[in-house]
């Protein structure tokens, strides 16, 4: 069964931050210190889907998924990331899987959307090595809940971006700029991944994944300086994450002028354990060009020559066609099957007169790549889901509520739940 969903993050859109023993989270600090975020928006209510999950559902079960990817708030479950499960914080996810099952969507749990509890931050945070255990000792809590009725599992979201936007740039939580000497974050994540895998499958878990972030690299010129460049991207943005899950080893970080020696005996054997699958979020292709500078061996160049989202980010479809093909390229037999666990855009959906939303622009942008994916399917890539970011106007992350990806459009202000046009249109296009 080819799984078509939606997709959400437990910040962007619970709220609650601090009902029912909820602990702390990175983003809770983070949101709450000046100049942070765009207008000084917080997750503290966010779109109240602690409070109106039922209205959620309902609107998922109208749109016609058979699938729906949300994550779990690490501190909602373990206030401090560390000791006995807050039995509270697992009610609510066990009356929310209870609640898809009834409906016939099948629910995939991300365990790690960026959330981490601040009192493992303040202990050094994914720059210390002990947070990877501490990762498997929630990822068995929550497994040993609800392994029985959740089969499929994420352990990581976008970790390349949590270490480069949290961790190098300090542009999302927890805020540090550390540049290159972020990179024991990498390392840290996907130890915990590794562990995350072993204590799932231990209770019973029947599918497991990790999601990655990817982007196609285009060299600015044929010119060798901007070949090396964009290949030194490619090895940052998108091997350093894939090569050691799919083929047990770090890529050649030679480039950088840097050397993983976090990195322990059996670590690679664990982030190396084979997967049932692998999560692909794709936005956009990256142009690169040869450094202008003695910093990091890549510049920006920009992609340009076609439309943009509200974000800025350029609409192009075949760049998913062509990711999928050369992953397939690259991997070989050991990449596993491939599920798009984000896809989507951000557009500025003001509602019209009559209250509705008429937002052709994500229609034309989910027909585009939806069609990429049947294009990839038909030259060989395993792909056996599509889930599209997101199905609630939600907290963008440092731009607060000013960036719009769902389906739905949330009144901020009251809560208010409205479909937009493309809410109807991807519930025909996936009609079976």
């Amino acid at each position: 069964m080819f799984l078509w969903g939606t997709a959400t993050a437990s910040y962007q859109i619970e709220g609650a931050v601090a009902e029912d023993g909820r602990g702390v989270s990175i983003w809770d600090t983070f949101a709450h210190e000046p100049g942070r975020v765009r207008d000084g928006h917080t997750g503290d209510v966010a779109c109240d889907h602690y409070h109106r999950w039922t209205e959620d559902v309902a609107l998922m079960t109208g749109l016609g998924v058979n699938s729906y990817r949300f994550s779990v708030s690490w501190p909602r479950v373990q206030p401090d990331g560390r000791g006995p499960a807050n039995r509270a914080g697992l009610d609510f996810y066990d009356r929310l899987t209870d609640a898809l099952h009834d409906r016939g969507i099948v629910p995939a749990a991300t365990l790690f959307h960026w959330d981490l509890p601040q009192a493992l931050e303040d202990a050094g945070g994914w720059l210390n090595r002990d947070t990877a255990h501490r990762f498997a000792d929630y990822a068995a809590l929550v497994a040993d809940r609800l392994a029985d009725r959740i089969p499929m599992w994420i352990t990581l979201n976008e970790p390349f971006v949590h270490m480069v936007f949290g961790y190098g740039l300090g542009t999302h939580a927890p805020g540090r700029t550390l540049l290159l000497d972020a990179l024991p974050v990498a390392h840290h994540q996907l130890l915990g991944h590794g562990l995350a895998v072993r204590a799932l499958r231990e209770r019973g878990a029947q599918r497991v994944l990790i999601t990655n972030n990817c982007t196609p690299v285009w060299p600015a010129s044929s010119d060798p300086a901007d070949l090396a460049a964009a290949d030194a991207y490619d090895t940052l943005h998108n091997r350093l994450f894939n090569d050691p899950v799919l083929l047990g080893k770090y890529p050649d970080m030679s480039a950088y002028g840097v050397s993983l020696d976090c990195v322990q005996d059996g670590d690679l054997d664990l982030i190396g354990t084979p997967l049932d699958g692998i999560g692909i979020n794709y936005y956009n292709p990256t142009r690169i060009a040869a450094p202008t500078d003695e910093g990091l061996p890549f510049a920006d160049a920009g992609v340009t020559g076609y439309p943009t989202t509200a974000f800025g980010w350029p609409v192009v479809p075949d760049g998913l066609r062509r990711l999928l093909v050369d992953l397939k390229a690259r991997y070989g037999d050991a990449l596993p099957p491939v599920y798009i666990t984000e896809n989507g855009c951000s557009q500025p959906d003001v509602p019209g007169p009559d209250g509705t939303v008429d937002d052709q622009a994500r229609i034309t942008y989910l027909d585009g790549h939806i069609g990429a994916v049947e294009q990839a399917r038909a030259e060989g890539v395993d792909v056996r889901g599509y889930y599209v970011w997101s199905l609630l106007d939600n907290f963008e992350w440092a731009e607060g509520f000013n960036q719009r990806f769902g389906l739905v459009h949330v009144d901020f202000a009251t809560g208010e739940r409205t479909p937009k046009a493309s809410y109807h249109w991807f519930k025909n296009r996936i009609a079976p």
